[in-house]
């Protein structure tokens, strides 16, 4: 009774969160409900037993994703009188591939319903584990089966993070913005700056 409370509950919210997300004429009020709809997700996802995936939804998406998009918006100068007028203007194409979508769902219901596709037998290595969480079987997986691709996926987000960081902080051939630690070490101590204490009324000497 309790499950199907909550799962109604959180299905509803889901909707709901989705629908203000598309609905909404502020962008930032936009990526609010889209942030609730992931906890709710979440919520689904811990129902059914997949909290792996509840804390990925968490973490990944509301911590990174959503945030990103909520620092994006807020920090650019939308002109939303040009943003409706952009909606309006590709409104034919949005209709156009709401229909493929929907007719794409069509046709997975129908495949669905005419039968699973028979992938072959398993090997059984994939099998949870007897008496452990998803969490421990996925982790048991991904560290034995998966270790060198495991491994390979994080050299290369490695990788990524380096060349994104080289890329930002070039040094400038110009010099303009580049602190040169040997000409402030070496700099006159009568030509550094000096902190005085003017009297009132006295102003500022120059």
């Amino acid at each position: 009774m309790v499950q199907a409370f909550a799962f109604y509950l959180f299905a509803a919210l889901v909707l709901a969160s989705g629908a203000m997300t598309i609905l909404a004429r502020n962008p930032v009020h936009s990526v609010l409900w889209l942030i609730l709809a992931f906890f709710n997700a979440a919520g689904l996802m811990v129902i059914v037993g997949a909290e792996f995936i509840a804390m990925l939804l968490v973490i990944v998406y509301v911590g990174a994703v959503a945030v990103l998009f909520l620092f994006v918006v807020m920090m650019l100068d939308i002109d939303f009188a040009e943003l409706r007028a952009g909606f309006v203007r590709n409104f034919p194409l949005g209709i156009a591939i709401a229909v493929v979508l929907l007719a794409e769902l069509v046709l997975g219901i129908g495949a669905y319903r005419a039968g699973a596709i028979d992938l072959g037998t398993t090997d059984g290595i994939s099998a949870p584990l007897a008496g452990r969480s998803n969490i421990e079987s996925i982790g048991a997986l991904l560290y034995s089966k998966y270790l060198f691709l495991f491994e390979t996926a994080g050299i290369i987000l490695l990788v990524a993070m380096i060349g994104a960081i080289v890329l930002t902080h070039r040094e400038q051939r110009t010099g303009r913005g580049q602190q040169n630690i040997s000409r402030q070490v070496a700099r006159n101590p009568k030509e550094a700056t000096v902190l005085t204490r003017p009297e009132i009324g006295e102003g500022v000497q120059l």
